[in-house]
């Protein structure tokens, strides 16, 4: 598959992250805390951090509801399995679109676009949660006050963060309440400009506005929410076991505030898997509660590391099972 120019960049701003973290403290130091961690503690970590995968899953099948009523739980695990592993080993971030094709491939009645726009929704609460348990973790006693990331504080870029998700907010309520004035504009707009794409592209705002037709139904959106939350709160399990196997004593909501944290650093361009990224954020979140730089660096390697094999493993299988081919999915994202 060939580089483009948002994976060069990912790949050398991931470079120059990773080279950075390790050289604010000797590997000595590191490995010394790797080699003493508890093994245990640190398979639980992978296995929990696993584990969320399916919760991902489940909470995709309400979402795809509107479009394609009760779709089987194994179609909607087996390509989110794939999008996470294309999202490991492949730049520019082409694991949504994987997801998407994925699941196109195996249950055909989906349209591409409606399953993009159900990916949207679900970056959406993704979003939304994470803020959220970020937020409650600022304001836990245990969070350290006064707390900034250079010299900005931590209470400013949640503010931000909460004003950017909000606009994300309306744009994609909009398009769920207003979908004919934006089809209509679109029609006007295409008309005038490419007429062969007049057509096609009224189709897939259609299928995409059916996507986001979730937000609707506060039932459904009330079932995205928990298993969103749950999902959220695994993976903050995840982190927190990672943190005891490497002697890392903090309250559960570091691993709260921390996984935010990641979460809106891994926003930037990134090398697949988002080394170098995950690390730099990891020790400047675990830095915050005063962790020292060895230990917060051999947490981020080793659970980087444990979380990453298994689901780009088991993604791999249903990739080659399926007959996937990245430059089908490619193909589909350029278009």
């Amino acid at each position: 598959m060939k580089l483009d120019w948002r994976g060069a960049l990912g790949i050398v701003l991931s470079a120059g992250l990773l080279a950075w973290v390790l050289s604010q403290i000797p590997l000595s130091q590191v490995w010394a805390v790797l080699r003493s961690s508890n093994l245990l503690l640190f398979a639980a970590a992978s296995i929990t951090a696993t584990i969320c995968v399916p919760l991902r899953a489940i909470r995709w099948r309400p979402i795809l509801d509107p479009v394609a009523p009760r779709l089987p739980y194994w179609s909607l695990w087996r390509a989110t399995a794939i999008g996470m592993m294309v999202n490991n080993v492949v730049p520019a971030r082409v694991g949504e679109f994987a997801r998407g094709y994925a699941l196109t491939k195996e249950e055909p009645k989906v349209p591409f676009s409606a399953a993009l726009a159900s990916l949207a929704v679900d970056r959406l609460f993704d979003a939304f949660v994470v803020l959220m348990l970020t937020v409650i973790a600022m304001l836990l006693p245990s969070f350290p006050k006064g707390a900034r990331v250079g010299d900005v504080s931590t209470t400013r870029v949640a503010i931000v963060g909460t004003i950017l998700l909000a606009v994300l907010a309306v744009i994609l309520y909009s398009i769920v309440y207003f979908p004919k004035w934006l089809i209509g504009a679109y029609e006007a707009f295409a008309r005038k400009v490419a007429p062969k794409l007049e057509e096609p592209g009224r189709k897939a705002l259609t299928d995409f506005a059916q996507g986001l037709s979730v937000l609707r139904s506060p039932v459904r959106f009330a079932i995205v929410l928990f298993w969103a939350v749950l999902h959220w709160l695994c993976n903050g399990l995840a982190f927190w076991l990672g943190f005891f196997a490497v002697g890392i004593h903090v309250p559960f909501g570091a691993a709260l505030f921390l996984q935010g944290v990641i979460a809106i650093g891994v926003a930037a361009p990134a090398a697949p898997g988002f080394f170098g990224v995950f690390e730099f954020f990891g020790v400047l979140g675990l830095g915050l509660y005063g962790i020292p730089k060895a230990q917060a660096t051999a947490w981020a390697i080793g659970y980087h590391l444990l979380s990453f094999a298994p689901i780009t493993i088991i993604g791999a299988w249903y990739f080659i099972r399926m007959g996937v081919h990245l430059k089908d999915v490619k193909a589909v994202e350029a278009a």
